[in-house]
């Protein structure tokens, strides 16, 4: 008996791409690794900045959730967008729908007020362009997506040094870290208590990525979970006017002044070679003075890809 292979709706709920071939590219080395690909993103609606008018990028979204034949829901790239789309999507119709929304960048929006709204998991994950694009494949980006999707004891381990002794338990969320605070104060933040923030960032100097922790630090939202797990920070420019202020200062001020530990390393970010991320699952964090793992459970995954 044949098994179907799990399908990919691509939406593009957020900037337009710019080159349609890179897009192409991602969707055909998606199918090599065994996925079947629905692209429902047409490059003639590009509207100002954006992939296409609002409504257009609703539609999408709406469209792939209301497909049976549809597994997940994959951000073709990141940029920005989804804010302007909050106000008008019906979380609880998407969570019901059953598939699994993935992506990152500005799809952080789109995930924390799905988890805000219904608790319904979402997958922090590679995009189609930036990400799965890039030749050769990344086959670390494309297993770790394929297993966090199909796998019920999803884990890894991460080799480094300097960050503190724990062990804790908790809900992951989390993101990109501008997408976070932008969130603060409005009904898509989630309200997590003990739980496993991570976040990450591109093209923030580390004083604006100091700020904005500060700013969650200040809202109170810091010292509310176990830990904090910062990934890549990355494409910013040092000047002559930070005088020493780097990435190692700012992270070692915050540690200094936030009672919660704060640990560097988590593969993920806006570089190729990233993990995948269940977003409201629960996380099982060990960290030791070689490095740290999660495990993670309590969120229902497809069934196993065959190729």
């Amino acid at each position: 008996m044949s098994t179907k292979l799990p399908t990919i709706a691509i939406v593009a709920p957020s900037g337009y791409s710019p080159d349609a071939a890179r897009d192409e590219r991602g969707m055909r080395q998606l199918q090599q690794h065994g996925w079947n690909i629905k692209n429902l993103v047409n490059p003639a609606d590009r509207y100002q900045r954006f992939s296409a008018p609002d409504t257009v990028r609703l539609a999408q979204i709406y469209a792939a959730a209301d497909d049976p034949d549809v597994d997940v829901v994959l951000a073709l790239r990141g940029g920005y967008g989804l804010s302007r789309l909050l106000p008008q999507l019906d979380f609880s119709r998407l969570a019901a729908s059953g598939k699994k929304f993935a992506g990152f960048s500005d799809f952080t929006a789109f995930q924390l007020g799905l988890l805000a709204s219904t608790g319904a998991v979402s997958f922090a994950s590679p995009l189609v362009t930036d990400d799965f694009d890039v030749e050769p494949c990344c086959t670390f980006s494309f297993d770790h997506f394929t297993q966090c999707l199909t796998h019920p004891h999803y884990g890894f381990n991460v080799e480094v040094t300097g960050n503190q002794e724990i062990q804790a338990r908790g809900i992951l969320w989390g993101g990109n870290l501008t997408m976070v605070t932008h969130l603060i104060g409005t009904p898509y933040m989630p309200d997590i208590d003990r739980g496993i923030l991570f976040i990450e960032d591109v093209n923030e100097n580390p004083y604006r990525v100091e700020r904005m922790l500060l700013q969650l630090h200040y809202a109170g939202i810091l010292e509310r979970q176990q830990a904090v797990i910062l990934g890549g920070f990355t494409n910013y420019k040092s000047t002559e006017y930070d005088n020493g202020y780097d990435f190692d200062a700012m992270l070692q001020f915050i540690r200094s002044h936030v009672n919660v530990p704060i640990l560097k390393g988590l593969p993920f970010g806006h570089f190729v070679k990233k993990v995948t991320l269940p977003i409201g699952a629960q996380a099982e964090l060990t960290s030791t003075a070689a490095g740290f793992s999660l495990r993670f459970s309590d969120y229902a995954v497809l069934g196993v890809l065959s190729r």
